[in-house]
């Protein structure tokens, strides 16, 4: 089989060429090209058609939400999947990731691990779409594809996160009347405020739940984590 093949966004070089480095040291992955603003991802994409852009959302020219629409706007690059990887967390870039169909969303800095995860979920779906061109299947095979990238599973979690401690954590959350600081969830479960907040970034970037500055009179905002119904 051939590899898939992956546009790698990143407006730092060395960043970019991180993630060049570790997609092609995975046997299914090949980067066909590295871009570093979103004019050249747009000549890339045309140019060389990958199955996937690993996209940068911040720019030095083009919003990557918006290289993300332009992609989806013409019939040479539509078809073209895309896993964003941001330090933005407000959620109207989700919202605008989610609508413009990214398969992934994945916040800075994440691990290795998160986007090992994200690629193998991305080629399982291709294998889905690829196995039976034309064929008719039923409704649970349609789920699973439908569901790809929407929602990461915990069967596959990254290495310092507990699926019981996950859940914990996802329970306290819920039980809050609107959202919660990492120290009010650490006070909750009984957990430092350093794992609580490292539980509730991978509860964001798993889909379920969002984070939102609040912002005081004084000093660093403090991060609100609400859950995703």
């Amino acid at each position: 089989m051939s590899p898939r093949t992956v546009l790698v966004v990143d407006d730092d070089v060395a960043v970019a060429s991180i993630h060049k480095r570790f997609i092609e040291s995975l046997e299914e992955f090949t980067v066909v090209g590295v871009a570093h603003s979103g004019g050249q991802a747009l000549r890339q994409a045309h140019a060389l058609k990958p199955e996937l852009v690993l996209l940068d959302l911040y720019l030095p020219d083009i919003n990557g939400l918006d290289v993300l629409a332009r992609l989806r706007a013409e019939d040479a690059t539509r078809d073209i999947d895309v896993i964003a990887v941001t330090a933005a967390r407000d959620l109207e870039s989700v919202r605008r990731a989610k609508l413009g169909g990214a398969f992934r969303y994945l916040v800075k800095p994440f691990g290795a691990g998160m986007l090992r995860d994200a690629l193998a979920e991305f080629a399982q779906s291709k294998r889905r779409l690829d196995t039976q061109p034309g064929a008719v299947i039923d409704q649970s095979a349609i789920d699973a594809i439908m569901h790809d990238g929407r929602r990461q599973s915990t069967s596959a979690l990254p290495k310092g996160i507990g699926k019981a401690t996950l859940e914990r954590v996802a329970a306290a959350l819920a039980q809050t009347e609107n959202s919660a600081s990492a120290v009010e969830i650490a006070e909750a479960t009984g957990m430092s405020r350093v794992s609580a907040r490292r539980y509730l970034e991978y509860l964001t970037t798993a889909g379920r739940a969002t984070v939102a500055p609040r912002y005081g009179q004084t000093g660093r905002p403090e991060m609100r984590y609400s859950p995703v119904s």
